[in-house]
């Protein structure tokens, strides 16, 4: 296996690709080891690193798609700004180490909480720089919020997962810190409170930039809402979200607890997870499938987006039977696609080797668009071949 690739710069990135003589696998911080992972030679975007320019007043940042996130989290601190779309960690939940990058989290489309709220990160993603599978290097967009200029290019290599070409400038807009927030939480007794009780907070005038369920330490089910901020808006928010959602249970303020519902750090010893998107409504038909499925063992469930995004997983007991186990995958990416949903396999030690899509499989139409965008832009099928199949 030949030597990893470190380019310096846009012009070693590309000679790297050109002179290529077989697949890619494109890498970040390396902290992602989500879908089919390539055979091909390692290049690493890590050494494309630093803050191009930072304009607060502008609300616009523009980095080295190896910037590490904490890096630029720092930045944005220092200024009492921050990433609205507020990225996920994978590194706990997945076991996986390295260094969470800009490029990582872009090319993974990667969005936490908040997303309700103000969107996902590629509606933060202003303008890009990538190098194509041919070696050519393209820059789509802008670097301020009025530019619109090649917006749908910049969309689509957002969660592209680099098999369209290799980020290696993006330019951001970002968002003033919140003067507080504050954490509501309902206590209920089942899935569907749960989701009701979600749905409700949603539908108020109350501005909700976080709905998502947790589990107590005695296997309680329970629903947190959070409102952010000043702190005169946040008193009288909570006070009508208190009693606009006592119905669905006993309501207490709690400490934040926003980085273990985006991060899942107790997820950590599970064998299997799966991330679900699907409409909060259909959440509970995904949960009843489960249920019929591993009625022996049970399984984790975790909603996030108000339901529409779902973490579902199982230990290594209930995951010990192979058969079963793809069973349980196959049976809930076809109903999810029924649905007009998504299922991902996130991490998974007895399927990971399994003949099984990772991503959710496309639509026929939808497979033909994609394939047409990867035959422009990666003729040769160098980057990260199969990474999402």
């Amino acid at each position: 296996m030949s030597a990893p690739l470190f380019p310096q710069d846009e012009a070693e990135l590309s000679a790297a690709i050109i002179d290529a003589a077989g697949p890619l696998q494109i890498l970040g911080g390396g902290t992602r080891t989500i879908g089919r992972i390539s055979e091909g030679q390692k290049l690493s975007t890590a050494q494309l690193k630093g803050i191009v320019l930072y304009e607060p007043g502008a609300l616009t940042l523009v980095a080295k798609t190896g910037t590490s996130i904490a890096d630029i989290v720092t930045a944005l601190a220092a200024e009492n700004q921050k990433l609205a779309f507020e990225p996920m960690d994978h590194r706990i939940m997945l076991g996986t180490e390295g260094t969470p990058t800009l490029g990582g989290v872009m090319a993974a489309n990667v969005s936490g909480p908040r997303r309700i709220q103000v969107g996902a990160a590629r509606d933060f993603a202003l303008g890009v720089s990538f190098v194509d599978g041919s070696g050519r290097f393209l820059k789509n967009g802008g670097r301020v919020m009025k530019n619109v200029t090649g917006y749908d290019l910049v969309k689509l290599m957002a969660g592209s997962w680099g098999t369209l070409g290799v980020l290696s400038e993006v330019a951001l807009k970002v968002l003033p810190v919140s003067e507080t927030q504050a954490t509501l939480k309902i206590h209920v007794s089942y899935w569907d409170h749960a989701v009701a009780c979600m749905s409700a907070a949603l539908g108020t005038p109350f501005d909700v930039s976080g709905a998502a369920t947790v589990r107590d330490a005695a296997g309680g089910l329970g629903v947190i809402i959070r409102v952010e901020g000043f702190e005169a808006s946040i008193r009288y928010r909570m006070t009508e979200l208190k009693a606009r959602l006592a119905k669905f249970g006993e309501t207490e303020e709690i400490s934040d607890p926003w980085a273990e519902v985006k991060d899942l750090p107790a997820w950590a010893p599970l064998d299997t997870v799966w991330k679900v998107s699907v409409r909060p409504t259909d959440a509970l038909n995904v949960i009843a499938m489960m249920k019929e499925l591993q009625k022996d063992y049970g399984f984790s469930c975790q909603l996030d987006w108000g339901g529409g995004l779902m973490w579902l997983g199982l230990d290594a007991k209930q995951a010990r039977d192979l058969p079963a186990c793809i069973q349980v995958h196959t049976a809930l990416q076809g109903a999810v696609a029924q649905l007009g949903g998504h299922a991902t396999l996130m991490k998974s030690d007895i399927l990971s080797e399994q003949d099984i899509p990772h991503f959710q499989p496309l639509s026929r139409p939808v497979e033909m668009i994609t394939q047409t965008l990867r035959g422009k832009f990666d003729p040769r099928g160098i980057l990260n071949p199969g990474r999402m199949n």
